[in-house]
């Protein structure tokens, strides 16, 4: 069963969302992070979805702001706006009576899922897929210093998703990545956390993904896929990941039934 509904981040703009439940009722609950350019139904999104209703467990996803069915305009989104919308749907769900609740993130996702984690006490595990956590160092990596400056001077970066036409975003995106590096947040997370990342991942630098392993201060497991890419085109691969992650928050996520 899902439920569309439409909730509020503390600036005020309206969140589109998605609560799907399971045939029983449960308290157990994944909150799903989206990532960069994507969306609330991303392909991950949906698998996940369906893997752990089938399995009894809730799933919430939402789409980031200025993306998907959300408010607001794409180029101005923060990494600091989407950890405030993340708070207030996971402020949401447990005010829904869901009091066993895992993140899960999938690149930009998985950054807002890491420092969204290090501040609360009401996480009961992670799962990051290709997690970013310097943000700002993939952008420089990614771009390069011109084309840095050229984004400073125009407000718009290329299409990484492939695209010919460039996408608005404003500089302040970068500005804001350079005071969200995650690095120093994960050693405040005692949870269990599992990381999937592709070895052939062209987009987020796999030394993030062993250095976050690194500090992480909960049991932890890295699984890095031979071949894969940051999309995990490859089916095989795409399989492996989400059944990893399902397996996962199955795990640390004991179903619950409602009395």
């Amino acid at each position: 069963m899902e439920d569309t509904l439409t909730f509020r981040d503390p600036q005020g703009h309206n969140v589109a969302a998605i609560l799907s439940k399971p045939e029983k009722p449960t308290t157990s609950l994944a909150l799903l992070c989206h990532g960069f350019l994507s969306g609330k139904n991303s392909t991950t999104n949906k698998t996940l979805t369906r893997l752990l209703n089938e399995q009894g467990l809730a799933t919430f996803r939402f789409d980031f702001f200025g993306q998907g069915e959300s408010e607001g305009p794409f180029e101005a989104i923060t990494t600091t706006l989407a950890i405030q919308q993340t708070l207030a749907a996971l402020d949401l769900m447990i005010a829904r009576g869901y009091d066993k609740i895992g993140l899960v993130g999938s690149s930009f996702g998985g950054l807002v899922a890491i420092l969204t984690a290090a501040q609360r006490r009401d996480i009961a595990c992670l799962a990051l897929k290709c997690p970013v956590v310097d943000f700002a160092e993939e952008l420089l990596l990614t771009f390069g210093p011109e084309e840095l400056a050229r984004w400073q001077a125009t407000d718009t970066i290329p299409n990484i998703m492939g695209g010919t036409e460039r996408i608005r975003l404003r500089y302040g995106f970068y500005e804001d990545c350079l005071n969200h590096i995650a690095y120093g947040p994960a050693e405040r997370i005692t949870v269990p956390t599992l990381i999937v990342q592709g070895e052939q991942d062209e987009c987020v630098p796999l030394h993030q993904s062993h250095r976050l392993h690194d500090l992480l201060r909960g049991p932890k497991r890295l699984d890095l896929l031979p071949g894969a890419d940051h999309q995990f085109t490859r089916g095989e691969d795409f399989h492996q990941m989400t059944t990893s992650i399902g397996k996962w928050l199955i795990t640390h996520l004991p179903v619950k039934r409602e009395s």
